[in-house]
């Protein structure tokens, strides 16, 4: 009789020692995280309740068969934790207890498992709420692991997500390398809120010439456009404003250093820095560099700028795969109309083309099916045999391909296929 009274009253003070480290627990944690307590005492609440339907299936179902509902109360001032049946809305004052015999355990491993979600969950929220300030800046960060076709980077004191749409095409991610991103935004995932962040988009390249720079840093020389596709050129116009300052000679760097180190950044980009101008014109032709012997007619009323190049000079202007031009109406903000000095109707890039095929106009599927196979470029159509060897493509879609292609006219003559 001793022996088990001995045993009942050390299985007392178990059971209140725990109680008591409980309700020391939730004091302390909801102080130093700023939690609510009465956040932390719902979700013990709730998670009795489902934990008492895991562990003692039989009489909830019971209980719930009698049409009655089963409440949990939980009291944070000592660790107190029971289990009541009644009727749905009545107080819990009216209820009948049934916390079963040996639940206490049960329940404190409950309520140790709901604070820590809780605190996770806070920590998680102090660090969104961290770097929702900071959306649009740049920071280092190293490659934690990868998620699929997903990267989960470490910037510290968080982690972000640089989703696949958000990395370039060419550039390799090795876990544990070091790079600089861009904080796109703060994004509703599956997974709650989540940190978003970018290697391709133009807010990138300026925020690293700032980081370099200390001219753009301070203000006296700002970037007025960036025309990017990430991972193979990017034009930046900058401009300056305090008389003596050169902007491209301030972002170039004494022996191209500072450039280079924005190069660098960004795996080898290339990069052209232009002079930005108010005049139109003068801005379209450093745009348009290293072609030279440019004329340029505004057409105001359609927004297109017709620019006049002579014939040695083309190719330049037009750029490998149409880069060159594409570029630099993304610079302007304008359809650019371009044609050589001899009979050409010329061609029209308004600047959102990511490739030169999306000139033709093709169907998504298609231009998807061809970018897959790496066609780009218009010459890269018209060599025989490519196109019949891409799975996917069909006997129409030739045929749209085919018809796309003479009518498209660059140099003024239609294209044999």
């Amino acid at each position: 009789m001793a022996n088990a009274t001995f045993l009942y009253k050390k299985y007392m003070d178990n059971q209140l020692t725990a109680r008591t480290e409980i309700a020391a627990a939730i004091n302390q944690i909801c102080g130093e995280r700023n939690i609510p307590v009465s956040v932390v005492v719902d979700s013990v609440k709730t998670a009795l309740v489902a934990s008492f339907r895991k562990d003692f299936p039989e009489e909830a179902s019971v209980i719930e068969t009698e049409g009655l509902v089963i409440e949990g109360d939980f009291d944070p001032s000592n660790g107190e934790y029971r289990l009541f049946k009644g009727k749905e809305g009545d107080n819990i004052k009216n209820m009948l207890e049934i916390t079963p015999p040996g639940f206490g355990r049960i329940a404190a491993q409950t309520a140790k498992q709901v604070i820590w979600q809780k605190i996770r969950e806070a920590e998680r929220e102090a660090v969104i709420s961290e770097y929702r300030d900071r959306v649009g800046e740049i920071i280092n960060g190293m490659i934690l692991r990868l998620d699929g076709p997903n990267v989960i980077v470490d910037l510290g004191h968080g982690t972000a997500l640089l989703p696949q749409e958000e990395q370039v095409r060419n550039e390799y991610y090795r876990l544990n390398s070091r790079s600089s991103f861009l904080i796109s935004e703060i994004r509703e995932t599956p997974r709650g809120e989540t940190i978003i962040v970018s290697r391709t988009k133009p807010q990138l390249v300026s925020g690293l010439f700032a980081r370099e720079v200390p001219e753009v840093g301070s203000g006296a020389v700002i970037v007025k456009a960036v025309a990017r596709e990430a991972g193979s050129r990017t034009k930046i116009a900058v401009l300056s404003t305090q008389d003596g300052v050169d902007p491209v000679g301030s972002c170039v760097g004494q022996k191209g250093v500072r450039v280079q180190a924005v190069i660098n950044e960004l795996n080898g980009e290339k990069i052209d820095i232009i002079q930005y101008s108010d005049n139109i014109s003068d801005f379209v032709k450093a745009a348009l560099a290293p072609a030279d012997g440019l004329d340029v007619v505004i057409d105001k009323k359609s927004n297109t700028l017709t620019v006049t190049v002579p014939h040695d000079q083309l190719s330049l202007a037009i750029g490998r795969g149409g880069q060159n031009v594409r570029l630099a109406a993304q610079l302007v903000g304008l359809s650019i109309k371009i044609k050589s000095d001899e009979t050409d109707p010329g061609i029209i890039v308004t600047g959102d083309e990511e490739f030169e095929i999306d000139q033709l106009g093709l169907d998504t599927k298609i231009r998807n099916l061809l970018i897959e196979a790496k066609l780009t470029r218009i010459d890269d159509l018209i060599i025989e045999g490519k196109l019949e060897s891409i799975k996917g493509l069909g006997p129409k879609s030739l045929l749209q391909i085919k018809e796309k292609l003479l009518a498209y006219q660059p140099t003024g003559e239609k294209r044999d296929k």
